[in-house]
């Protein structure tokens, strides 16, 4: 029975007083809604309303709000961001741009918490919660990931003993059971065919003989196992030929859902016009200088980046 339905039926004489209905203003030059009293569960609620019906939507918080991020490199003080707002929403891909230099990776470095940088005023709020008051491994098991352009080895710790690791102080995280041995392979055999790799690379140790295009792979198959809210990619197409980017690729499309996002840092519009970014940012001395969508691609492969500042 909907809310319409309800509000007409008649109320039988037995029945003990209605509680007093709750109106609802509908905007200018559409009806007045009267319902019974409801209780309303959501903390953002909209109503639309269109000649005899109505509906209810929830209108989630941003994934991650930046405002006036500022940050200066630990050794020797420069500081190199000046200021950065950026707004991530769940569902949606956005691309960093820029100049090498322009703030890009120190800017990424910064989200996760890379001790070589300190934040200097603004602030950061990921998933409705303090990001900066977090140490790195909490803001990971919140759900923050970060690939790195040059993902190191671990000598001495195999590929699965840390994916299993990993996953199961994410799930304790969001308080559910480990899995066990059995479980847990089967869990990962299901990733490795998503990213397109070998189960051979379960006994090898983490990045240790890996070539560059292996341990790219190699980063995103742990975004598959970990199932990150945000994933933040640093040139994760550097380095890769046609082959290899066009899976790197269709594995971050399988792994995205409406409720994650993708920030992923490139300088180039190939591995954009696979991911259909919906924001496109470029970065110039430590801000974010403009934003728009896959035109914008363009207009910095015509005209360069020089020339994005003074766009309007």
């Amino acid at each position: 029975m909907n809310l319409m339905m309800m509000a007409i039926l008649p109320i039988p004489l037995h029945s003990p007083s209605p509680p007093p209905p709750l109106r609802l203003l509908s905007p200018p030059n559409l009806p007045l809604f009267t319902f019974p009293a409801i209780s309303l569960r959501h903390r953002y609620v909209t109503v639309r309303a269109s000649g005899s019906s109505s509906q209810y939507d929830t209108n989630p918080p941003p994934l991650l709000q930046v405002n006036d991020l500022k940050a200066k490199i630990v050794e020797n003080g420069v500081e190199i961001l000046h200021g950065v707002n950026l707004t991530v929403n769940q569902g949606e891909v956005h691309a960093i741009m820029g100049k090498n230099g322009s703030g890009k990776s120190t800017f990424a470095k910064v989200l996760v918490g890379h001790p070589d940088y300190e934040v200097t005023g603004g602030s950061v709020v990921f998933k409705g919660e303090n990001l900066l008051d977090m140490e790195p491994e909490e803001r990971s098991l919140a759900g923050l990931f970060m690939s790195f352009q040059s993902p190191v080895a671990i000598p001495g710790v195999s590929n699965d003993e840390f994916l299993v690791m990993a996953y199961n102080a994410r799930r304790r995280k969001l308080g559910l059971p480990e899995l066990g041995p059995l479980e847990c392979f089967s869990y990962l055999m299901e990733k490795l065919q998503l990213v397109n790799m070998n189960s051979d690379f379960l006994n090898r140790n983490v990045n240790e003989g890996f070539s560059g295009g292996e341990r790219k792979r190699n980063e995103i198959l742990q975004l598959a196992v970990l199932g990150a809210d945000l994933a933040i990619l640093d040139e994760i197409d550097s380095g890769l030929d046609v082959d290899a980017l066009r899976d790197v690729a269709n594995a971050v499309k399988r792994i995205l859902t409406p409720k994650n996002s993708l920030m992923m840092i490139t300088h180039y519009r190939r591995i954009l016009d696979l991911l259909n970014p919906t924001h496109v940012h470029v970065m110039d001395k430590g801000k974010i200088a403009r934003t728009g969508d896959i035109s914008l691609v363009e207009t910095i492969e015509k005209e360069g980046y020089e020339t994005v500042p003074s766009l309007t």
